[in-house]
Formats: structure tokens, C-alpha cells, sequence
């Protein structure tokens, strides 16, 4: 029996908690043995390759609880051999993901290869294509040059694209981070162009051609055999044309024909009504934060309101809290700024619990005692996780604030500050 034929967009998110349900689901329908891979190319120009691929792994073997191999094709100059392996690896494999990194990077390096046919074969024939963020812009008939354009100053137009949507009866440009607000004061939505100048490029689409806009988090997974549509996640897909959108909410399931209709016809679903998506960034809507950012305000909340009412147990649990929260999310490379954030919030709350410590001290053991052993749980846990910043970050700070620290063979030991007592 032929694998189920899925293609699954995601705007972002793609290795963070809020996309678990989504990619158990896919796996859920492939079976426990259908071979899966990640497809490195995207981020393969990085220096931290190796590191993006191994979180991403990890993530989907603790999180999603799936075994994920690396089908590794980070130029097109391979070693045969390697060259050759890679290509097997996403032959046989019943789901293909790919996601951060360079659109136009990733397109050089599979012209002229057998990627493009050996994906287009999945969607005709059976297997999963799970592409997201900067994988996922390659998708359509063209594509945004996001970092050209965005980063250095090149002037907006399309760059060719896969064109793997045209036969499905989607003859779109894939955005995704549709929503993005990281800009500000300053117009980042529409993945970094702005409304000026995804106007400029609307403007050089096919007259049948329309954009295909995924939220952050949000994810829109194409049943190729029932020719449906699903939403997922946490905000809306998006179908724009001459500056007109119409949008399809999570949860909701539509036929690929009516999407194509909706972009068209101008009608939502089931959402707000369809409006021009024009404005400046004076009155661009507001944005929800992110999870990953609620939460770490969350907790700085929490924790606020414990050191105020000196409960050093609800100082801690807000500490603890945010540490499983970075650590979730560790695998998210996109919300890199938002865990240096997170970490940064953590190392203020270790100091202040530290100072807490310090105020009114009697007998300095019995008194920091429950706050050092619990910290340096907290360094034990970093360690095993191998987030070596995070732990050499909580040893710094105590070390600061006078405890005297020692690794030995049976475990950490520590003595109190001097001069409390």
C-alpha cells in the first residue's frame, strides 16, 4: 500500500513545541517504520551545520518521538559518493523535511540535480515533503530572495522557484513568517519584505499566480489524495492577490479548489472578512508575542512576584520553569534572539535569588542552602542536556555572589560566602 501523499507548509516553528501534535500526527499516518530525513542544504553554508542538524534530530527522536537521519546535501560539488548516498537516503525516505537557512542557496545547489524530481515524486506517487521557513519559500513557481533583499539591499524581484504547488492546482509564491513583527517600528511582515515591497513583487506575478502566506507557527498540510487543505497552529494561511486577502483560520479544512477560489473570489474563511492588506507601519496590526516570548515574560512575572513576597520555593519553580521552557525550545534555531532573551532572564533571576540570599543571613548554610542545591540542580540539568553555556552561566553567578564551588568524582560541593553570618 502506497503511502499517504502529503505536503505540510510550515511558516515557522517547525522544531518547537507548537508544531509536536502536527508532525505526530503526519508521522502517525506514515506508520512507525516509514524511513523519514532531514535535508540539510538550506542551512548547509553555516558554520553551525553540524549543530542545526543535531538539534533538529534530537527533537524529533525526544519530542515527536520519531528517529530522523540526516540526508546530508549541503553543496552540489559532493563527493560522488556522498553525493550519491544522499540521494538514496531521499529516495527511499517516506517523509522529507527541510527548513532555516537560504532560499536562493538551496536552489543553487539542487539545479541540475535529482532533488526537485525525487520531491515532485512524492506528492505524485506517495510519501510526506515537510518544508518550512526558508525550505519552504523554494516551494512555489517563484521565490523571495529574502536575504538579498532584506539583509543587502537588493532590489525586490522574484528568483525562480521549484514550482512543485503548479500541479497541484496551486499556482502560488509561498511566504512564510507572513505575520512577522520582529521589525518593530518598522514593517517585517510578508517573511522581512514589508507591504511597499510585496506590492513591488505582486506586481510581477503571473495574472494566474497568487501568494500562499503562512503564519509564524502555523502550519497548512495538503491532503494530495483528498485534495484538502488543513490549517494548523497557532495563527491563519493567507491567500493575497493585487493586494486583496482572504484567510483560512487553524482548525480549519477547505478544499485545494476553494483556496484557489478564495484567492480569486476575495471570500474568508472562516475568519475576518477579506480586506486589502496595504498600510504602513504606523498602522500595521498588532502581533501576539510569540509563545517562547510569553513565557519568558510569564515567568519574569512569576518570579517578580515571588522574590516581592519572599517565597523562595515560587522564585525557584519560576527559575526551573524557564529552564524547561529554553530547553524545549533549544531546537528552534529561528528563535535564536528570543532564547538569548530567555537565557539572559535566567541569569538576572539567579542573581537576584542569590541577593535574597544575602538579606537578613543568619546561619549561612541552612539559610542559602535550599537556593544553592536547587541552582546547582538546575547546572546539573544544563550539563546532562549539554547546554554548556547555561551551566558554566549559573556557576559564574554563584561563584559572584561568594559561594565557593567544587566538581569532584562524588558530585558538587560548595561552602557559603565568608563574610555571611
Amino acid at each position: 500500500m502506497s503511502p499517504p501523499r502529503l505536503l505540510v507548509i510550515m511558516g515557522s516553528g517547525e522544531t518547537s513545541p507548537t508544531m509536536v501534535k502536527t508532525h505526530r500526527e503526519v508521522f502517525a499516518r506514515l506508520g512507525p517504520t516509514a524511513p523519514a530525513v532531514l535535508l540539510d542544504t538550506p542551512f548547509g553554508f553555516q558554520e553551525n551545520a553540524d549543530d542545526i542538524s543535531a538539534r533538529a534530530v534530537d527533537y524529533f527522536g525526544h519530542s515527536v518521538g520519531r528517529t530522523v537521519e540526516v540526508a546530508s546535501f549541503r553543496r552540489a560539488d559532493l563527493d560522488p559518493v556522498a553525493r550519491e548516498a544522499a540521494l538514496a537516503r531521499i529516495s527511499q525516505a517516506q517523509w522529507v523535511f527541510a527548513g532555516p537557512g537560504s532560499p536562493t542557496y538551496t536552489l543553487r545547489q539542487w539545479a541540475g540535480s535529482e532533488i526537485p524530481d525525487l520531491l515532485a515524486d512524492k506528492l505524485r506517487h506517495g510519501g510526506v515533503v515537510n518544508f518550512a521557513s526558508a525550505a519552504a519559500l523554494t516551494l512555489g513557481l517563484v521565490t523571495v530572495p529574502v536575504y538579498e533583499i532584506y539583509k543587502s539591499g537588493a532590489e525586490p524581484d522574484w528568483a525562480e522557484g521549484l514550482d512543485l504547488l503548479s500541479p497541484l492546482g496551486l499556482p502560488v509564491a509561498v511566504i512564510p513568517h507572513y505575520d512577522n513583527a520582529e521589525g518593530g517600528n518598522h514593517d517585517t511582515r510578508f517573511c522581512y519584505l514589508g507591504e511597499r515591497r510585496l506590492r513591488l513583487l505582486e506586481a510581477r506575478l503571473p495574472p494566474s499566480a497568487f501568494v500562499l502566506g503562512i503564519d509564524e507557527h502555523t502550519g497548512c498540510v495538503f491532503d494530495l489524495d483528498a485534495g484538502t487543505a488543513t490549517v494548523v497552529g497557532l495563527g491563519q494561511v493567507t491567500l493575497r492577490r493585487l493586494g486583496q486577502s482572504s484567510v483560512v483560520a487553524s482548525g480549519s479544512t477547505v478544499s485545494i479548489d476553494a483556496l484557489v477560489a478564495m484567492a480569486f473570489g476575495g471570500k474568508s474563511l472562516p475568519g475576518p472578512a477579506a480586506s486589502a492588506a496595504g498600510g504602513t507601519a504606523s498602522d500595521m496590526p498588532s502581533s501576539a508575542p510569540s509563545p517562547l516570548l510569553a513565557t519568558i515574560r510569564q515567568q519574569e512575572s512569576a518570579f517578580d512576584a515571588a522574590i516581592a513576597g519572599r517565597d523562595a520555593d515560587g522564585a525557584v519553580r519560576a527559575i526551573l520553569e524557564l529552564d524547561e521552557a529554553l530547553a524545549a525550545w533549544s531546537a528552534d534555531t529561528l528563535q535564536s534572539n528570543e532564547q538569548d532573551r530567555g537565557r539572559g532572564a535566567l541569569r538576572r533571576m539567579i542573581v537576584r535569588l542569590g541577593e535574597l540570599a544575602r538579606v537578613g543571613a543568619r546561619e549561612p548554610r541552612s539559610l542559602i542552602g535550599p537556593y544553592v542545591e536547587r541552582l546547582l540542580a538546575l547546572r546539573d540539568s544544563a550539563r546532562r542536556g549539554r547546554r554548556f553555556d547555561e551551566a558554566d552561566g549559573i556557576r559564574d553567578e554563584l561563584v559572584a555572589l561568594g559561594v565557593s564551588i567544587r566538581d569532584t568524582a562524588g558530585g558538587t560541593e560548595w561552602d557559603p560566602p565568608p563574610n555571611l553570618g
